[in-house]
């Protein structure tokens, strides 16, 4: 297991050890011993998520408020993502800028996003099995979430516009100017 640290504080990209032969191949997708050395963390996962979605399909921007935010380590099982984390701790130097990084079956990296970002990924492939890992349960009340075409961060989604497949509740969301006065992380 290799970590890269990104331009966010905290956010890190994985490239796990994979042995491939004839056969396939293996890798240890999760050890908390490595990870937390590696990463400078103590992580507990206690809920694993799993979505299956389409071309063009644009999960995000979420997040959970306070006592309730999550960290996650996110990977795709099949097909292809963009997986974008938006920093939104109101002290940090990079609030309001993002990363992005293209996770698939392929290249079998992962992305960690602490506690403090607003995530999302769109679909790249014709369909694409994501999963991910959180160190806190989802809590309805402290949902919260970022339009994801928010000109003040300007994300590349890598994908036309005339593509892009959204929940009724995704097209809603407020702007980063709208919220930034009532984010509380824990």
């Amino acid at each position: 297991m290799r970590v890269e640290e990104t331009k966010l504080a905290g956010c890190f990209i994985i490239h796990d050890t994979v042995f491939e032969d004839s056969r396939g191949y293996f890798f240890e997708s999760f050890n908390k011993q490595k990870f937390d050395a590696l990463t400078g963390t103590d992580i507990t996962f206690v809920q694993d998520n799993q979505s299956k979605s389409t071309r063009g399909v644009l999960r995000g921007l979420h997040f959970q408020k306070g006592e309730h935010s999550q960290a996650k380590l996110v990977r795709v099982l099949e097909g292809s993502v963009l997986d974008v984390a938006v920093d939104l701790r109101k002290d940090s130097p990079t609030f309001g800028q993002y990363e992005a990084v293209e996770l698939t079956s392929i290249n079998h990296l992962q992305f960690f996003i602490p506690r403090g970002f607003g995530h999302g990924f769109v679909v790249l492939s014709e369909t694409a099995t994501f999963f991910y890992k959180c160190d806190n349960f989802y809590n309805k009340e402290s949902d919260g979430g970022l339009i994801y075409n928010d000109p003040s961060i300007n994300i590349n989604w890598r994908i036309d516009t005339s593509e892009l497949s959204l929940s009724e509740k995704d097209k809603l969301q407020p702007s980063l100017e709208q919220i930034k006065d009532t984010l509380y992380f824990k």
